[in-house]
């Protein structure tokens, strides 16, 4: 559903007091206007209203939700019609490059919305761990999780990435749980082999520790590992991301909590800023914005 057109039901239900008055006033159907109010509120994953059989009040988050809707239309009334052609007009094909987890989690949803606003815009999404040569491979944007980023190639921030470290109960079953991570030594981890040497960084209160981890199965891709995890093959250590929905539901546990493992930056790295297109240009600006606002992916890294 369009989120303009949602964030002016949603105010037009709170200035009009109820679903019936502002249905009226947009003279649209109850239904469509309860349909958007329900998608405004699973974008913002609570309830925005109290509703009762005589009025309907805003929640906190309902307040915050309708002092932002009424920016959102203020924008929109701003926005020039040129820019709503140029939506229209823009064409070309955009190659990305970015790794399978971030790719399943965020990338699956994020594309398509941008696609909705850009509909003559293609983007062939190739999903590959290993920091490809942009040049040689064509590919105009590469979306990496890295602290280390190559000082010929630009980079623009779009997130960060929190990790975590878990396994199924299957696999903890009978053995001692590790209270710090010099105890992961002991410990059969699932080990991504695409750094090299298996050492895992940890901070507390400003101080760091790392450890040497190791166990007989590696990949150069977390998903398998986190998918080996829940088989009960290991521990793991995961963008939370990833296996979020696996901590809500019981399936993983969270290990050492109090220890925080290495923060690292989720970044759009390109090769240029001189003579830019236009697509590429648009769809990072798009993809700021969407990481820092978008409800799916708020979820995902806010820690239940």
């Amino acid at each position: 559903m369009d989120r303009v057109t949602a964030a002016q039901v949603f105010v037009t239900i709170v200035e009009q007091g109820s679903l019936i008055a502002a249905a009226e006033r947009l003279e649209m159907s109850r239904a469509m206007v309860s349909r958007y109010l329900a998608e405004m509120e699973k974008w913002a994953g609570v309830r925005l209203l109290h509703r009762t059989t005589r009025k309907i009040g805003l929640t906190s988050a309902g307040e915050n939700a309708y002092q932002r809707s009424l920016k959102l239309m203020a924008l929109a009334e701003d926005m020039p019609v040129q820019q709503s052609l140029e939506a229209q007009t823009l064409k070309g094909l955009l190659r990305v490059s970015c790794s399978q987890s971030l790719a399943i989690s965020a990338l699956a949803v994020a594309i398509p919305e941008f696609m909705r606003i850009y509909p003559q815009i293609a983007v062939n999404l190739q999903m590959n761990n290993k920091a490809v040569n942009l040049v040689e491979e064509r590919i105009d944007l590469a979306i990496r999780i890295t602290n280390h980023l190559e000082p010929n190639l630009i980079a623009r921030p779009l997130s960060t990435c929190h990790s975590i470290v878990c396994a199924a109960p299957s696999y903890l079953a009978g053995k001692p749980i590790p209270k710090k991570p010099a105890d992961l030594t002991s410990h059969h981890c699932l080990t991504y082999n695409f750094f090299g040497q298996s050492l895992w960084v940890f901070e507390k209160q400003h101080e760091h520790y790392s450890v040497p981890v190791s166990g007989t199965l590696s990949s150069n891709e977390s998903t398998v590992l986190m998918e080996a995890a829940l088989q009960g093959a290991g521990i793991t250590m995961q963008p939370y991301y990833s296996v979020s929905a696996y901590l809500k539901s019981g399936q993983l546990v969270e290990l050492l909590p109090e220890y925080q493992p290495q923060v690292m930056g989720i970044y759009g790295i390109y090769a240029s800023r001189q003579n830019m297109p236009t697509t590429l240009r648009v769809l990072l600006d798009f993809l700021v914005d969407w990481f820092a606002t978008s409800p799916y992916w708020q979820r995902l890294i806010v820690k239940c």
